[in-house]
């Protein structure tokens, strides 16, 4: 016997862009449609909505929904229970058929690439509903992609769902549009978008500030030769994957001096507003996942929930700290995208992947938003490409074929293989040797802009951008940085101020220059006080301001700028 159809009245009230991409995808009925919502917008909730329209109005017999990962099939099955549609979790290849107790049944994109005949004959025998979450992963390979197609082609309606549209390389992914543009070159086209800047407008998803930290960092190469570098500073590629490997090592106090500020942030979090805010280190592998755990232990007293892969056991773990109180869990690489933890609101990211792709997948999981005011916080290395993301949080992008291929960052493979277990390594590699790194945070990035002065942990300094209250609007966000910068410089002068009072008259040293990054640190200063300077002015947001810096003068966002990108923005703002 069928299940009854779901009550549409018992669904929770939909968001402003629920509402008109629901209206937008009944006026087309088109057999595809693709919503690209932020992370935490509500993407489940829409897809469901639809779900139930199309099984009461009879326009579908079954439901199917696709996702990536086995514990997302789980949290599917649940949610649309909630709104009562049923959905099979357990569903496996061998059992050929969907049983007649349920709507339908929840899938991984590596299920389906592995048997698709099965899925064909499903959609087939019942007119389907297709759900694809996250449908970016059916370009993960070409099996997943090719099976994807063949098993859902025949169905009645397909909707695409992702938060990040685009992918890293140019495999084509099943059912999105693309357009040919004036370039020659090809983009997806969303149906339906509801970007990161939206959500923070409507108050659907939190305001993200990104510490980075940097700090100098001595390591021993393959050849046997000792080199030193800060993060931050201009340097090969390489040397960068190998100064972020040191940094990273748990064996050094990079690492520990990080996580106790972000312990830190996350207890003042609790203090103000947020008692149950839980926090999130992404590692990348194993090794160093138990290791970071085995750190925060020791600074926080209390035992780390780990979970290292999709495995057995791995959602029951998620949704325990979910649902308890406990403060930190510690990952290899991310949970997986779509993972629901409302309440973490302090990141640590502690892995080399550094695309685009990734980067936008990890920083969701810190952007649900349960009530007005709560706030994230990321600590990251200062790496530039990695500050580049981070400043360009808002920035809309699509998935693009045929586009020129750009050095505009690391390059994740080599990375990788920087960064790999040392278990894994080959005997040259092992002659690798992380010999020390300390951290000092290098600047606070909000809204693309960069607040601060650099600060070794645990001074006051750093403690005044720790402590910034758990609860803010983004209005409050921006005027606490400012405030907080503005207060950093004037002790700054104070104190130098003092030092010439009580100096002896002796002889005058010579005037040091600055180091390239002292210039850089003070030049993004100046430029900051002048964008708030105009802000006031014309009302116009600080990132607005910024951008349009960046249109005249081209070149990355502030906190990767070069000195002379920066000197001519200084000199820019100046003539507007």
């Amino acid at each position: 016997m069928s299940p009854p159809l779901p009550n549409l009245e018992i669904f929770p009230p939909l968001r402003d862009w629920q509402r008109k991409a629901m209206v937008t995808y009944l006026r087309r009925r088109s057999e595809d449609f693709m919503a690209v919502a932020t992370p935490g917008a509500g993407k489940t909730t829409f897809a469901l909505r639809i779900a139930a329209e199309m099984l009461v109005d009879g326009t579908c017999d079954a439901v199917t929904v696709v996702c990536p990962t086995e514990h997302l099939k789980t949290q599917w099955s649940l949610a649309a229970a909630r709104v009562g549609i049923q959905l099979d979790p357990k569903f496996r290849n061998s059992d050929v058929h969907s049983s007649r107790d349920f709507h339908g049944a929840v899938l991984t994109y590596a299920q389906v690439g592995m048997a698709p005949a099965v899925h064909k004959r499903r959609t087939l025998t019942r007119r389907t509903f297709v759900i694809l979450d996250e449908i970016h992963h059916a370009g993960d390979s070409r099996t997943w992609g090719d099976g994807v197609k063949d098993a859902f082609e025949p169905a009645v309606r397909r909707l695409l769902l992702t938060g990040t549209p685009f992918r890293s390389d140019e495999n084509p992914i099943p059912f999105v549009s693309y357009e040919r543009g004036g370039d020659g070159i090809q983009r997806s086209k969303a149906d339906s978008v509801y970007g990161y800047a939206d959500a923070l407008r409507d108050r659907v998803v939190r305001p993200v500030l990104f510490m980075a930290y940097s700090g100098e960092t001595r390591w021993r190469t393959n050849a046997g030769d000792e080199l030193a570098a800060r993060l931050g500073e201009p340097m090969t590629k390489d040397l960068v994957a190998q100064a972020w490997r040191t940094a990273l090592d748990h064996r050094g106090d990079w690492m520990p001096q990080v996580m106790r500020a972000a312990d830190a942030r996350l207890t003042k979090i609790r203090e103000h507003g947020m008692p149950d805010a839980g926090g999130l280190v992404i590692a990348s592998d194993q090794q160093a996942a138990r290791a970071y755990a085995k750190l925060l232990h020791e600074i926080t007293g209390e035992p780390a929930t780990i979970v290292l892969s999709d495995d057995e056991g791995a959602s029951g773990r998620i949704a325990e700290f979910a649902a308890s109180e406990k403060r930190w869990m510690v990952a290899v690489r991310m949970v997986s995208e779509g993972v629901d933890i409302p309440r973490l609101a302090v990141g640590v990211y502690a892995t080399s992947a550094s695309t685009p792709l990734y980067f936008a997948q990890a920083i969701g999981r810190f952007v649900r938003a349960r009530r007005e005011g709560e706030t994230a916080t990321v600590f990251l290395p200062s790496v530039p490409h990695l500050l580049g993301l981070a400043s360009e949080m808002e920035a809309q992008r699509n998935h693009v074929l045929g586009a020129p291929k750009e050095k505009d960052g690391l390059d994740d493979t080599a990375l990788e293989r920087a960064q790999k277990a040392e278990d894994a390594l080959g005997d040259l590699d092992k002659k690798f040797e992380a010999l020390s790194a300390v951290a000092e945070l290098d600047q606070v990035i909000y809204d693309g802009t960069s607040f601060g002065m650099a600060a070794r942990t645990g001074t006051p300094e750093e403690a005044d951008y720790l402590g910034l209250p758990g609860l803010l609007t983004p209005e409050e966000v921006t005027t606490l940085l400012n405030k907080r910068q503005a207060e950093q410089m004037a002790a700054q002068k104070r104190q130098q101020a003092e030092q010439v009072k009580t100096a002896e008259p002796v002889v005058r040293e010579p005037v040091v220059p600055m180091s390239a990054g002292e210039r850089r640190n003070s030049l993004r200063r100046q430029l900051n006080t002048l964008v708030a300077a105009h802000h006031h002015r014309t009302n116009l947001p600080h990132g607005k301001i910024h951008a349009e810096l960046r249109r005249i003068c081209g070149g990355p966002p502030s906190a990767q700028a070069t000195i002379e990108q920066l000197e001519e923005r200084i000199a820019t703002i100046q003539t507007l």
